[in-house]
């Protein structure tokens, strides 16, 4: 395999290269929101938990199984909206691999990084939705009591 030392075919191939960088830098910035979702739905389910098994035996905690079984389903959307946001940010990698290889050596393999490139959004957009769907979610499950009539 040949690697160019033409300076300008190098600088042209990382200038190709540096513009999936910023698809990565929101696929970072979303992965640290949606962590930041996981967390407080794991310390709501971990408190809830907490009560569930601090209460008497005889009392019923109907209210707190439906809200562990919505967190549970805000979970299970989250942890899929983390892997959607991981694989994308393996293809917008690749996608830069193989934009420079493609610069920088005789590799016809253009294919391959309009593949990877086209696949990473295709991931993205899948995240935004399941995103999208555990803010629906998650306001569902508020209750916003209403002022009494005479405030």
């Amino acid at each position: 395999m040949f690697f160019t030392t033409d300076l300008a075919t190098i600088s042209h191939g990382i200038q190709l290269a540096v513009a999936p960088v910023f698809l990565l830098t929101a696929v970072s910035g979303m992965i640290g929101a949606v962590a930041g979702r996981l967390a407080r739905i794991i310390d709501r389910a971990r408190l809830l938990e907490d009560r569930i098994e601090a209460a008497p035996a005889d009392k019923p905690m109907a209210a707190e199984y439906t809200e562990l079984a919505r967190l549970r389903k805000r979970g299970a959307l989250v942890n899929a909206c983390i892997a959607l946001l991981t694989f994308c940010a393996i293809l917008i990698g690749l996608t830069i691999v193989v934009l420079f290889l493609g610069e920088t050596t005789e590799l016809q393999i253009y294919r391959v990084a309009t593949f990877c490139f086209l696949s990473g959004v295709l991931f993205f957009l899948a995240a935004l939705l399941c995103f999208f769907c555990e803010t629906l979610l998650a306001t569902r499950i508020l209750k916003f009591a209403r002022p009494p009539k005479d405030v």
